[in-house]
């Protein structure tokens, strides 16, 4: 029997869409069926490392929130942006150049046949795929080569929701605008609109939606008020603290460069989750002010986030940082960046002069690493000691090769297999592993904390959503025949 399928539309990027997905995953799996997530394509750089490769991270997460192993064919086109006009494309979890490569427009029929296999193979073997699209269906110059959005509607014959942030103002126009671009059979496809990140009294509303469904025939099923403290991830953004009295509450800071290349963002939901941390991200020197930590995060490009570093003064902020004694982790990306030099024979990525601060070199290869991986620290010292002799779980993304200079004596490995290296002084921390605060070990032995557990992050949206959407509306969608 063929899956039913529910798909979450956006009137724009950043309506919502991954986390009512992740929500959905959830409810539907508490109902006791065979629930999987899907996307045909995503244009992220936080991906994870997952059975035959790597997927999106929202992906990952919708698979783990269904209570199901991650795998490729959920998120069978990745598109990792390495620049404003040129992005890697990973399909079913492996590079392919001759994609990454091709013209945007030319791709789709391309890999329309790779998305229709991995749908249909999940369609067959659940009894419900909820469907992530992206951006938005109402993209009328994208309509012609569409992969993502109403062409998996059609082929799934999903059932619909229309997201939209009504926060950013003009939702009701962003909704009917949306649904009146759509051809006549795509709009039948919508079964209600939904209203995301309300602040206020809800009756204030009225009669916008009374209108609205006059206008298109279509209720609106939810009104989600605003809520930043889900313990999700965000998968295209980050969030400081805007609260100048929860900030003042915060006994550590930890900034992190938010380069314009970062990958894997969503690796620090952690630290935003511990009582007593404030997470900054970090644009330009003065956001390092004042900060106990700063973390140079995983890139998809490192060596222009290492340009737009210098474009901005930040490696010197960096350096005043360490010049004081403070904490510096560098992650991936940003173990790269701490070294003194990246070499690029190959025209990978391109080589580039690092900030000197560990006394290694890094050779891009036209092989990426892609693996799932557990290791344990040596002894540390310094700051980083708490970490001595942990075992720990994460993954690995990278093209790059690191080793230190043989005769370097400011810095020694920490980790076998050249995975993490510290400096004589013991402020400063290079690892390639991501994930590294996902262990409750780590946390507990830096912070003296733990973070939510997912299973319970998952359930507090599967209750939010059951609260707030029309009572009955979400079974009907997968029980009306109509």
């Amino acid at each position: 029997m063929k899956a039913k399928a529910v798909m979450v539309l956006g009137t724009t990027s950043a309506a919502g869409k991954s986390w009512l997905t992740t929500a959905l995953c959830r409810w539907y799996a508490r109902q006791g069926v065979r629930v999987a997530p899907f996307k045909a394509q995503n244009m992220s750089n936080n991906a994870r490392v997952v059975a035959g490769g790597e997927i999106g991270s929202a992906q990952y997460f919708q698979a783990l929130a269904a209570g199901i192993p991650p795998d490729v064919g959920m998120n069978p086109i990745l598109l990792k942006p390495e620049a404003d006009t040129r992005s890697q494309v990973v399909m079913l979890g492996k590079v392919n150049q001759r994609l990454s490569r091709m013209p945007w427009r030319r791709r789709s029929r391309h890999v329309w046949p790779t998305i229709q296999r991995s749908l249909d193979a999940l369609l067959s073997s659940h009894d419900v795929v909820v469907i992530e699209g992206a951006g938005s269906p109402a993209e009328i110059n994208l309509q012609a080569s569409d992969i993502v959005n109403m062409r998996v509607a059609k082929h799934a014959d999903a059932r619909c929701l229309l997201v939209t942030d009504i926060d950013r103002g003009g939702a009701f126009a962003h909704l009917y605008g949306t649904w009146k671009l759509l051809q006549k059979s795509d709009q039948k496809r919508i079964k209600g609109f939904v209203l995301n990140k309300f602040r206020g009294d809800a009756t204030l509303l009225s009669p916008g939606p009374q209108k609205l469904q006059k206008l298109t025939g279509i209720p609106t099923v939810a009104v989600l008020p605003m809520w930043r403290e889900h313990g999700l991830p965000e998968e295209d953004g980050v969030y400081d603290e805007r609260d100048a009295v929860a900030a003042s509450k915060k006994t550590k800071t930890i900034a992190i460069l938010f380069c314009p290349r970062i990958s894997n963002l969503d690796e620090f939901q952690p630290l935003k989750s511990l009582p007593g941390v404030r997470v900054r991200w970090a644009h330009q020197p003065k956001d390092l002010k004042g900060a106990d930590w700063v973390i140079l995060p995983g890139s998809k490009h490192t060596p222009s986030d290492l340009q737009w570093m210098r474009e901005r003064r930040l490696d010197q902020a960096v350096r005043a940082h360490d010049s004081d004694g403070k904490a510096v982790l560098g992650i991936c990306g940003g173990l790269q960046m701490l070294g003194k030099n990246l070499r690029d024979p190959r025209g990978v990525e391109g080589s580039a002069k690092g900030l000197d601060l560990l006394p290694l070199v890094t050779e891009f290869k036209p092989r990426k690493i892609v693996r799932q991986k557990q290791a344990t620290f040596m002894p540390l010292t310094g700051l980083w000691s708490a970490l001595s002799n942990l075992p720990i779980h994460g993954y690995e993304i990278h093209n790059g090769r690191t080793s230190a200079f043989s005769n370097g004596t400011s810095a020694r490995p920490v980790m076998s297999g050249n995975l993490a290296w510290q400096n004589k002084k013991g402020n400063i921390l290079g690892l390639y592993m991501h994930g590294l605060f996902e262990n409750p070990v780590v946390l507990h032995a830096l912070f003296g904390a733990a973070s939510p557990e997912l299973t319970n992050v998952f359930n507090g949206l599967a209750d939010f959503i059951e609260d707030h959407f029309r009572h009955g509306f979400l079974k009907s969608l997968v029980t009306d025949k109509s």
